[in-house]
């Protein structure tokens, strides 16, 4: 979740290409000793780098790899690279019973038994998300430290039902960023800073940051992240890859630590748009404990691959909102080039001016407020967290702040705490502002006869600062369609001086075959994806 879209929709920043780059220029904890030659060379010689879920798939089919040794080879990886070397603090547990559930995989496998696509993939999922296994649930908060949930969230059911393999739990921002106005995106007091795998002292956004980390430096094939506003979106851009944050109502929210019932949900974060076709098929579907679900009914896919098109650009137009044309001179070219592409596959590109239309103020601020202490205390009301209330959490914040808020607060946490029930007349306000969004982008896609409208998700990564906090660098065009709770889709469309800049395209609701066809269409045409190096820094 992004705190500045909360405190400042239009607040972006103005940095010049050149005091932006060196802003920092040493690793992020001068302690650390950079990774050894040893590793490094595990680095460059993983033999999975860059496997697709089917690449994976006709590895066992041809009896090359088995589920076991594919789950090794990835925990291994996990160890070299996320532990030592680099140590980027992408994953914060591994599943126990990991090697084990790819072995019964394994013996289905043999007996002829394939349940789908994702049979003994991996897959990590954030740490939000509830797995009644021996993994703990803990949203990266030391006041949930050692809580196990008592039974799987839904996606995380139909994930084991269609055969992959959890791997583990990646770390994000504590409470998915929403317990300080001046937070670093990817740290939390259970699982420590998560880093950009591309350069190590730059920031990995958030909130899903283990999710966007952990894939793109290839220590998974496949994610889940969770979003409310830019927490699939931004980490995707800005550690190049692919996010794809499904219409509310696409993807159960039950077994999820909440901020917004009005917003939340769980999506893909992958390396490729087909990968990401592929999950989403497999968790999208209605759930009778998320009443929100029942609307999916007739518009879920139990298959987004029939849409994976390479020809989908053709005859399109696609919107693309004009004030982002002249924002960050380098991201600007990017973004044009961009363009170019979609034309050179046959779409018709229209200059729109959207961003100026969405005006919700502090609206949205103060819906999340509302809705987080809510969802947050039913949550704990149902669950064996050591802490039952929102209050409590505040509480044991405050007798271990020592280890709990070392660089920042829990002021949102506090200003939660204050609001009233979802029955007052400053919620109900907040909530009508926040949802007219959706008619502002339905109104913008007719006016203009456009399939989608896009921009840069982000601009380049900025450095990890855990004394003043992120530092956003502009854009933010999925954050209409993160109130709204209408899909969006960020793919790699470059780099910035070796950090990735994510492309985001947004539709209407329930519009995700759409939106893959035209981003499957736009990565096939570019393939922009750039595996990342484990710089120490720029300079």
């Amino acid at each position: 979740m992004k705190r500045r879209d909360f405190i400042k929709q239009t607040s972006y920043t103005a940095l010049t290409l050149q005091a932006f780059l060196l802003s920092c220029n040493s690793p992020s904890n001068s302690k650390e000793k950079p990774h050894g030659k040893q590793t490094e060379n595990a680095i460059a010689k993983f033999e999975l780098s860059e496997a697709t879920v089917m690449d994976l798939q006709r590895m066992m089919e041809e009896g090359k790899y088995t589920a076991q040794r594919i789950a090794e080879l990835y925990i291994r990886r996990i160890q070299e690279v996320d532990k030592d070397g680099p140590r980027l603090n992408s994953v914060i547990e591994i599943n126990p019973e990991a090697i084990q559930i790819a072995t019964q995989l394994d013996e289905e496998r043999k007996s002829g038994k394939v349940r789908g696509p994702l049979h003994g993939i991996p897959v990590l999922i954030k740490d939000n998300i509830d797995t009644g296994d021996k993994m703990m649930t803990t949203a990266g908060s030391l006041a949930l430290n050692g809580h196990h949930a008592m039974h799987d969230a839904f996606l995380v059911k139909k994930l084991r039902e269609a055969g992959a393999v959890i791997l583990g739990k990646t770390n994000l921002s504590e409470w998915a960023n929403f317990r300080s106005t001046r937070s670093s995106s990817g740290w939390s007091s259970r699982g420590g800073q998560t880093k950009n795998p591309y350069v190590l002292n730059r920031n990995p956004c958030g909130s899903s940051s283990g999710s966007g980390t952990a894939v793109s430096a290839n220590l998974c094939t496949i994610a889940i992240g969770t979003e409310t506003n830019g927490s699939i979106a931004c980490p995707s851009s800005i550690n190049g890859v692919v996010g794809l944050k499904p219409t509310v109502g696409l993807v159960s929210r039950s077994g999820i630590i909440p901020i917004s019932h009005t917003q939340d949900t769980a999506g893909p974060m992958t390396r490729t748009v087909a990968d990401a076709a592929i999950l989403l098929g497999v968790i999208a579907g209605a759930d009778e404990a998320d009443k929100v679900t029942l609307e999916s009914k007739g518009k879920a896919y139990a298959d987004y691959t029939k849409y994976l098109d390479p020809n989908a650009l053709q005859g399109k137009k696609i919107g693309v909102e004009k004030s982002f044309l002249k924002e960050h001179e380098a991201v600007d070219a990017l973004l044009r080039e961009a363009l170019d592409i979609m034309k050179s596959k046959g779409a018709e590109i229209v200059e729109v001016d959207f961003r100026s239309k969405v005006n919700v103020g502090e609206s949205e601020f103060d819906l999340l407020q509302f809705e987080f202490k809510d969802g947050l205390n039913r949550y704990f009301s149902q669950s064996h967290t050591p802490v039952k209330s929102l209050k409590e959490l505040i509480d044991f914040n405050n007798r271990h702040a020592d280890k709990v808020m070392p660089f920042f607060k829990q002021e949102i946490l506090e200003m939660s705490e204050e609001r009233e029930d979802l029955q007052s007349k400053a919620y109900k306000e907040a909530l009508n502002k926040v949802i007219s969004t959706r008619s502002l982008i339905d109104k913008e896609l007719k006016q203009h006869g456009i399939e989608a409208i896009c921009g840069p998700a982000n601009g380049p990564s900025w450095c990890i600062d855990l004394v003043n906090g992120d530092h956003f660098t502009g854009y933010g065009m999925y954050s209409a369609a993160a109130m709204a709770g209408y899909p969006h889709i960020t793919v790699p469309m470059g780099l910035v001086k070796g950090l990735p800049i994510g492309l985001t395209f947004i539709a209407s609701a329930y519009q995700e075959p759409q939106l893959i066809g035209i981003a499957y269409a736009f990565e096939q045409a570019s393939k922009l994806r750039a595996v990342p190096e484990f710089k120490e820094s720029l300079v």
